[in-house]
């Protein structure tokens, strides 16, 4: 059996990849703030360590709000609120992967906010500029001074420098420089700008509430407001709403679109929908397809709570093996835990996951995730189903082994730290310690996810980088090698 690569050794790291953020906002209703509250809660799954919200009114201007923690505990005190007043407002949920991390790094957290001699904006994104280093380079080296660490930041700094005599030309002046994935929602005092990338790798969507407009990331965060789904912004699309109408340009030289495949396999919310698709339903044809892949004698058949249920229900409606729920997941398990001791450290998945014992004993169970990382929390689970009496474990992953990192938005560790870049399927099988392993091909999952309506069946619909390595982007340099 191989041994674990030292970077493996704590089997308690968070092993989850990382949606980078999530973007709302909000025009032409009153209190619009509190409609962003909302709708960041309902993004909260796209990132729990910060969020923030700006707005404005003509008599009270600008206002801002940035706070780590969660929307629940940040947005929800009447007082704050009243410090947001007006009728358009825009906010953003973050879980970094570009700046630093950590509570000395507020000045990190969108949206970000610049004056220009035309008037304020505010700018929130989600995704990752891969030439970043470079513009932040070239920038300071002209004598701008950021305040931040984040991409997000050279946006502003980019926009500033443009010649151009509106704001949203400039804002197409700056993305025109910038290389990576964005989706970003911006505001003026009187505008409420979205646009996607060319490649449109992260999602952003356009609904309407009675007589306002809203932009979101998700689908299911229009649902919270009772907003109606009208489409999605288009890759290389920008729309600008004003004054109630809705104006689309396409500031970008069009290319076959690249829609990031993991947002149907794990980030989404399963009740949002993408490109026509219910994430839901897509992830149970996922795991349909991979029981006809890689089928298995079993007793049951258990979700890797939360995110592998559907994958699961498909699995066993296809296997005729009984779904059943032999994990239990603690839904008051915070981000935030103290972890004072080791022991308690040694307790880390226990404390959010933990085994239906009466129905897992002495029955041969399939686990069903989404995905490995570093197979440390795989490894665990395993330990816990077999100490609570069942005879044999089987994982099944609804997703093609990930062996490379993202760099367009997605907190991935490097390559070498990722469990499928360093084993083969055997010796991961093998660490782990189950009986059998298996991972949906990245055929089986495109044929779970169907061909895009409209485009060639032969050319690439979507970002599956971090399983095939195809960069549709080139990647940044890595500084660890030499030029």
């Amino acid at each position: 059996m191989p041994k674990p690569p030292p970077f493996l050794a704590h089997p308690f790291d968070d092993d989850r990849l990382h949606e980078e953020c999530g973007v709302f906002g909000v025009s032409g209703l009153s209190e619009a703030a509190n409609f962003v509250a909302l709708g960041l809660h309902a993004l909260q799954h796209r990132g729990q360590e910060a969020a923030g919200i700006v707005s404005h009114d003509p008599a009270a201007g600008f206002n801002s709000v940035r706070r780590f923690g969660y929307v629940r505990d940040i947005f929800t005190k009447p007082d704050l609120m009243e410090t947001l007043p007006g009728p358009i407002a825009i906010g953003h949920v973050r879980y970094s992967t570009a700046g630093s991390k950590g509570a000395t790094a507020i000045r990190d957290v969108q949206p970000f906010f610049g004056e220009f001699s035309m008037g304020g904006s505010a700018i929130a994104h989600n995704g990752n500029l891969t030439n970043a280093a470079a513009l932040r380079r070239e920038l300071i080296e002209r004598g701008s001074i950021f305040q931040s660490s984040s991409d997000t930041e050279c946006i502003i700094h980019l926009m500033a420098r443009s010649i151009q005599s509106t704001i949203t030309e400039r804002m197409k002046d700056a993305l025109r420089r910038v290389e990576g994935a964005f989706s970003i929602v911006a505001m003026t005092r009187t505008k409420l700008i979205g646009v996607r990338d060319a490649l449109g790798v992260r999602p952003l969507v356009i609904g309407r509430l009675g007589e306002g407009w809203v932009l979101s990331s998700e689908t299911c965060a229009l649902d919270i407001i009772g907003a109606e789904f009208l489409r999605e912004v288009e890759p290389g699309e920008m729309v600008v709403i004003e004054g109630g109408a809705l104006a689309s340009s396409r500031p970008f030289e069009r290319r076959p679109p690249r829609f990031c495949v993991f947002e149907h396999v794990y980030f989404s919310r399963p009740d949002s929908v993408h490109g026509g698709r219910s994430v839901y339903e897509t992830r149970r044809r996922i795991g349909m397809e991979l029981a006809r892949e890689a089928p298995v004698e079993a007793d049951l058949v258990c979700p890797v709570p939360d995110s592998g249920t559907p994958a699961a229900v498909g699995f066993a409606q296809e296997s005729g093996i009984p779904f059943a729920m032999g994990i239990i997941r603690n839904q008051y398990m915070g981000r935030t835990f103290i972890e004072p001791t080791e022991h308690i450290r040694n307790m880390g998945v226990r404390l959010k996951l933990n085994v239906n014992r009466a129905l897992v004993r002495g029955r041969r169970v399939v686990l069903v995730d989404d995905s490995v990382v570093r197979g440390t929390t795989s490894r665990k689970i395993k330990e816990m189903i077999l100490e609570a009496g069942a005879a044999e474990v089987h994982f099944r992953i609804a997703s093609p082994p990930t062996a490379w990192p993202c760099f367009y938005g997605v907190d991935t560790p490097e390559r070498s730290k990722l469990l499928a870049a360093t084993m083969t399927e055997d010796e991961m099988r093998d660490w782990i310690g189950v009986a059998s392993l298996r991972f949906i091909s990245l055929d089986g999952l495109y044929r779970a996810l169907g061909t895009p309506e409209g485009r060639d069946p032969a050319a690439p619909a979507w970002c599956d980088a971090c399983f095939s390595g195809d960069y549709p982007v080139p990647p940044p340099p890595d500084p660890s090698r030499p030029a």
